[in-house]
């Protein structure tokens, strides 16, 4: 189970190895639906946040636009940085209604899906019997997140391409096929457009510095089939995570034939959705704000997120062959590389 949930983890903030852990997210529902979504979502804010600004990035390294029929097919890679502040959040008793610290004050720090309890932060909920006479405490550990695993960039890859369809206009797709690894399955599809207007202020040979506008939008989906046997039973247990990421940029770019500079400033949006599905079964009984140890398709989290961005960069091509390296400043900085092939 463990393995399977580390790379959960990493499918959530939207990375493709098995790096963290994320083993102790289901047992809060022995606390109550209502502590457990509480929970979540500040738990998951920070890595939807960061997915959100990471797969905005990567998807323009110049100006100039292909001509028509022209192509690029890239392979690019991004690797956005966390910051200590995104790494934990304050868990106050008092904004729960059945979920506590064993140990210590009523509030404390503890790790979001960036983060590390070191040591594991240990906490209980209180259960009850069917007759409502007996009372239990459930004791489960609060789950770690990427530091965890000595992992402070958030990293991604993509295919991508690029195609010139008519003057100053060019499509652009990015796409990372559905895989399926220890019952995670996770994938990413995407499409931009891109059009250079500086060719219409100014014959192309005369004007030193392209300019251009890109809208582009990226889909991830991922999911986790898995089933705890141990504080929380159930069947057909399942966290789903759809998000969706636009970017709309201003870019320029210098107009060299091998070695060019290119910068822009944009906006981000995107929305992340978390679904937790299923059936859930508090083994040790009733949570004590709840009638029912069986819960079906518990809560669902939506999060919306957007900021400004500014970016800068250099791009180097020979023949048929590119290369480039850029840097994003966001609420995530993001660094990007990438490997080009076309004509």
């Amino acid at each position: 189970m463990k393995t399977k949930s580390l790379l959960f983890i990493c499918t959530l903030v939207l990375t493709i190895y098995p790096s963290s852990a994320q083993e102790n997210l289901e047992d809060i529902l022995a606390a109550g639906v209502a502590d457990a979504k509480r929970f979540a979502s500040a738990y998951m804010g920070p890595g939807f946040d960061g997915a959100v600004h990471n797969t905005a990035n990567g998807w323009v390294q110049s100006a100039e636009v292909k001509k028509p029929l022209k192509f690029d097919i890239s392979v690019v890679g991004n690797a956005s940085f966390i910051k200590e502040d995104q790494k934990s959040f304050l868990l106050d008793e008092n904004d729960y209604n059945n979920l506590y610290f064993r140990n210590g004050p009523n509030a404390q720090g503890v790790a979001t899906a960036f983060g590390e309890n070191d040591p594991d932060i240990l906490v209980y909920a209180e259960v009850t019997d069917p007759t409502g006479q007996f009372t239990e405490e459930v004791e489960f550990f609060l789950p770690q997140g990427l530091a965890s695993a000595d992992l402070n960039i958030l990293p991604t890859a993509f295919l991508q391409a690029r195609l010139g369809i008519f003057k100053a206009t060019e499509v652009k797709f990015r796409y990372f096929p559905k895989i399926e690894r220890e019952d995670v399955e996770t994938g990413v599809l995407g499409f931009g457009l891109q059009h250079e207007f500086s060719q219409w202020l100014a014959p192309e040979n005369t004007f030193p510095v392209a300019l251009s506008g890109v809208i582009a939008y990226t889909n991830l989906s991922g999911n986790y089939d898995f089933t705890d046997d141990e504080i929380i039973d159930g069947d057909n247990q399942k966290f789903n995570v759809t998000q969706n990421s636009w970017l709309f940029q201003l870019q320029a770019s210098t107009k060299m034939k091998i070695f060019n500079v290119y910068g822009g400033v944009g906006y981000v949006s995107g929305t992340s959705e978390f679904d937790v599905l299923g059936t859930y079964r508090v083994e040790a009984g009733i949570p004590l704000v709840e009638n029912t140890a069986t819960f079906t398709d518990p809560f669902s989290i939506d999060q919306k997120t957007s900021g400004l961005r500014a970016s800068i960069g250099v791009s180097l091509r020979l023949a048929f062959f590119g290369l480039h390296a850029d840097y994003n400043i966001a609420e995530y900085n993001t660094a990007s590389v990438g490997v080009h092939f076309g004509i």
